[in-house]
C-alpha cells in the first residue's frame, strides 16, 4: 500500500529581501519553501531554537490552552497546494476519563508548524503536495554553504586580532 503522507521537518528559517521569511521544509529526499511574514518566521525560529521568552506568545497561549483541556497535537499534515498557497490540518488528540477523540482543524501551515515544533509533534505532507512542490534542496544547500564560508571568514578574522 502506498503511503499517503511523507514525514518532514522544518530545516531552516531564512529572512528574505521582501520583508518575510522562507521556511525550508522537507527531509533528506526533498525540501520545499513556504513563505511567511517576519513575525511568524521569528516565532517558528524561537521554537526551533527553544528560545526562552519573557512572556507567552500566541502559540504559547494556544499550547497552554490545549494542555489545560487535556489535548495534544497528534500530528500536522500539509495537505493541499493551490496557486502557490499551502493548506494544512492540525490533528489534536483529546483524552479524558470518558473518551479518546481525534479532532481535525483547518489551519495555516505556519501556525501548525509553530505548534508542532512547540509540542515536538510530527509533521507530514501529503504525497500530492509533495509531488507538486518544487524541490529547493539546492537553494538550501547553497545558503548553508555560504553561511559556513562566512563563519570560517569570521573565525579567520578573529584569529588575526
Amino acid at each position: 500500500m502506498e503511503k499517503s503522507v511523507v514525514p518532514v521537518s522544518v530545516k531552516a528559517v531564512v529572512p528574505t529581501k521582501s520583508q518575510g521569511c522562507a521556511l525550508f521544509i522537507g527531509n533528506e529526499e526533498k525540501v520545499f519553501i513556504i513563505y511567511v511574514d517576519n513575525n511568524m518566521g521569528a516565532a517558528i525560529n524561537m521554537f526551533m531554537q527553544k528560545t526562552p521568552k519573557q512572556r507567552p506568545l500566541t502559540h504559547d497561549l494556544i499550547g497552554h490552552i490545549l494542555k489545560s483541556l487535556d489535548a495534544r497535537i497528534e500530528r500536522v499534515v500539509i495537505n493541499d497546494l493551490n496557486e502557490g498557497t499551502y493548506f494544512a490540518r492540525l490533528i489534536l488528540r483529546m483524552d479524558n476519563e470518558i473518551q479518546h477523540k481525534l479532532v481535525e482543524i483547518d489551519a495555516r501551515p505556519s501556525d501548525c508548524l509553530a505548534l508542532a515544533l512547540q509540542d515536538a509533534a510530527p509533521v507530514y505532507v501529503s504525497t500530492k503536495v509533495w509531488a507538486e512542490a518544487e524541490d529547493m534542496s539546492e537553494v538550501l544547500d547553497n545558503l548553508a554553504s555560504q553561511a559556513h564560508d562566512l563563519s570560517e571568514e569570521q573565525g579567520d578574522e578573529d584569529e588575526l586580532h
